[in-house]
């Protein structure tokens, strides 16, 4: 039998400075952790801006977690300061080295160390292993994702080739969770138990042939099981 989770606010910021600890990327020393009703606010500042991207990864993990803003600022050490045109030129050779992405696909822009990528690629994955590649990257201060998807196959049943995604998978609850499409654009409507089913969700509706975007509006409702 299901029940709601429910912690106090000082509770649940003690446990996300707890999951901040545990991960070994992060320096929580340098982050701080604010809660009200239920929504997390990191702030502080990173060295890169992949531990910032993990620090609210971290959080997403904890239970009880309704909504988080990050307010995180990355504040380069002076040895990992690089001009844009060597992480742009860094970027692009480590997306061309992707065997996964075709070479020539996706373009990368850098000003003042934010990386922007544009493009056109066939698949989600391919989309998203350009900004996880990049999001790693000295001298990175954000991501921007403009790679846009098109694929080759047109779209087939793809509400029923969703679903049975969701019905599959061993973390999701398909019951609860409808998909809409209109085209090639799906829509996610219902509830989960986490922010890592709701992540998953919107994972394997973009795995679907022929999505062209997500709009994931699944909602968070903290149970357990």
């Amino acid at each position: 039998m299901n029940s709601n989770i429910t912690k106090s606010d000082s509770q649940l910021k003690n446990d996300v400075l707890a999951e901040l600890k545990y991960e070994p990327s992060v320096n929580v020393t340098e982050i701080g952790v604010l809660v009200k009703d239920g929504t997390v606010t990191l702030n502080g500042y990173a060295s890169r801006y992949g531990e910032k991207w993990d620090a609210v990864r971290a959080a997403k993990r904890v239970a009880g977690v309704r909504a988080i803003a990050d307010d995180i600022e990355v504040k380069l050490p002076e040895s990992e300061r690089h001009t844009d045109g060597d992480i742009a030129d860094a970027a692009a050779n480590q997306i061309d080295w992707l065997t996964t992405i075709p070479t020539g696909t996706v373009q990368v822009t850098v000003r003042e160390g934010w990386a922007t990528l544009e493009g056109a690629v066939e698949w989600w994955y391919q989309r998203d292993a350009a900004e996880n590649i990049v999001r790693y990257l000295a001298g990175v201060k954000g991501v921007t994702n403009l790679i846009t998807i098109k694929p080759k196959v047109a779209p087939v049943a793809v509400a029923t080739a969703i679903k049975s995604a969701f019905e599959r998978s061993a973390v999701l609850d398909a019951k609860k969770i409808q998909v809409e499409t209109s085209g090639t654009k799906v829509t996610l409507r219902g509830t989960v138990r986490n922010h890592a089913e709701r992540d998953e969700a919107e994972r394997a509706a973009w795995a679907a042939p022929g999505v062209f975007s997500v709009d994931n509006q699944l909602k968070v409702e903290w149970s357990w099981d």
